[in-house]
């Protein structure tokens, strides 16, 4: 599944990383899918949001808040990693073809304030799975926005069809995208 990604143009003039956007492209999710390697896939996806980084950011690092509004998490939660950052266990479910389908993963964040989450995977359902969220500056009209990507490697067990796995992501990422979306604009607008 490939759709382009959101059109971004800097403004003219002025900072090169403030991005210009128009209201048509507002709360609608791009989703762009790559193949990497036989199974494994790159997707990102990105959303413009009409609030500030801080807003945003403060939405995404909610971590254990994370599974009361984003569609199928069921479990977020922080976890004691020894070196002191921040580990955090998500368990997401979702059914399909009469099937309920579970997914665990114990992921390891960096944060850059208030640029750039990354993750990646210690532990769990897959062979890979690592990427990172990134904010950029955006104006909506004269209003401040932020630009939020996810990006995302990933490969399934051999158990698991790539495809499948695929297609799930991607149409779970426009809702997660957007549930975050709804959840800073309810907050903070």
């Amino acid at each position: 599944m490939t759709q382009d990604a959101l059109s971004l143009t800097p403004n003219a003039g002025t900072d090169d990383s403030v991005i210009r956007l128009s209201p048509a492209v507002c709360q609608q999710v791009s989703i762009k899918t790559e193949k990497i390697a036989p199974r494994q896939r790159q997707i990102v996806a990105s959303v413009a949001i009409p609030c500030g980084f801080d807003q945003v950011w403060n939405v995404l690092t909610d971590y254990e808040g994370l599974a009361d509004f984003v569609p199928n998490l069921t479990s977020s939660r922080l976890l004691s990693r020894p070196d002191g950052g921040i580990r955090l266990e998500q368990i997401g479910a979702q059914c399909f073809l009469n099937f309920k389908f579970c997914a665990r993963v114990i992921l390891d964040m960096t944060e850059v304030f208030p640029r750039e989450i990354g993750f990646s995977m210690v532990e769990g359902d897959f062979k890979k799975f690592l990427g990172r969220w990134s904010l950029q500056p955006a104006l909506l009209g004269e209003q401040t926005a932020t630009v939020l990507s996810y990006e995302l490697i990933v490969q399934p067990p051999l158990a698991m069809p790539v495809q499948l796995i695929e297609h799930h992501l991607c149409h779970n990422l426009t809702q997660n995208l957007l549930a975050i979306c709804d959840r800073t604009t309810q907050q903070f607008a």
